[in-house]
């Protein structure tokens, strides 16, 4: 990943407020949700909100201003190697840590023993006698590789945050628990799930992909629904049936309600990091017939006397 500063647009002495303001701007932008005719936006939306994840975490900043870990959280480590490779710290970075599993960062590549170094050096790990050769601090053995998984969640059960059933490589399966505040791309960790290695087993790295509702659209964590109502309905007042991710509800329209008007369900969105649920916004849509000799027959001679578009001035 590129520096974390320069893809959120801030300078190193950026404050948090000025790096949570530059993130918001970034990911409201190329969220893709909004971005569906735009291929790299989803992209994008990951390297941006790692680097957020990044930068927003006090202690990572820290160490990576220091040059203790990189841009994708891996420790830099003597001579300036990484922590490794197949996913790393990237992954968790943007990811979620799957409460029960152990383990965490580490990668597939090979790590480097110094005591072979001094070895080649001195002629064997016993040649400086103690010295140089005995104090040498030999690196962890590898841990193998991390393995990525793709899951597609349908849009009802991402708001709900329902478990999701994840088949292994090894034909083992588990229940992935959604994180709150779970978007469109993220990545769940899961330590110890993946390859075996000398040093331990890898991670597995599940890739979420919220699937798009055929009538619910998703702004930040509340949820927008548009309903048609009838002329009558919108008049007269009525109760109709809506649907929401928890299932099908009686909203009451109020008498003389006209299109665009929007009424909104409490605590029916998707969960927030802190917990709490955002809402359900539905819209009414007034439905007039293009067809209906009735309708017609009734309205003949009736004339709206009120001025709707004297505001405009023309």
């Amino acid at each position: 990943m590129a520096d974390p500063y320069s893809i959120l647009g801030v300078p190193r002495t950026a404050s948090e407020k000025d790096i949570k303001s530059a993130y918001r701007a970034l990911a409201k932008e190329l969220h893709p949700d909004r971005n569906a005719e735009k291929p790299n936006a989803a992209e994008r939306f990951a390297e941006v909100t790692r680097a957020y994840d990044l930068l927003s975490d006090k202690d990572k900043r820290a160490r990576f201003d220091r040059g203790e870990i990189d841009a994708d959280g891996n420790p830099t480590g003597p001579f300036g190697f990484g922590g490794g490779q197949g996913g790393g710290f990237a992954g968790a970075q943007r990811g979620y840590r799957h409460d029960g599993f152990e383990g965490f960062g580490g990668g597939s590549s090979e790590g480097i023993d110094l005591g072979d170094i001094f070895e080649g050096l001195f002629g064997g790990r016993g040649g400086m006698g103690g010295g140089a050769g005995a104090g040498a601090r030999r690196r962890p053995a590898p841990r193998g590789a991390n393995v990525t998984y793709s899951l597609k969640v349908p849009f009802n059960e991402a708001a709900r945050r329902e478990p999701q059933r994840v088949t292994l490589a090894d034909g083992k399966t588990i229940d992935l628990k959604l994180p709150p505040g779970l978007v469109d791309g993220q990545q769940v960790r899961l330590g110890g799930k993946g390859e075996q290695g000398p040093g331990g087993f890898g991670d597995a790295i599940v890739t979420i992909e919220i699937m798009p509702s055929p009538y619910f659209e998703r702004d930040g964590d509340n949820i927008l629904l548009e309903v048609p109502i009838s002329l009558n309905e919108a008049i007269e007042g009525a109760k109709v049936r809506i649907p929401t991710v928890e299932g099908p509800v009686m909203m009451t329209v109020a008498p003389g309600s006209t299109s665009g008007k929007t009424l909104r369900l409490k605590g029916r969105g998707f969960t927030r990091k802190n917990g709490e649920r955002g809402d359900q916004l539905v819209t009414l849509m007034v439905d007039v017939p293009t067809e209906d000799p009735e309708l017609k027959a009734r309205l003949e001679g009736w004339r709206d006397s009120r001025d709707l578009r004297a505001r405009f001035a023309v």
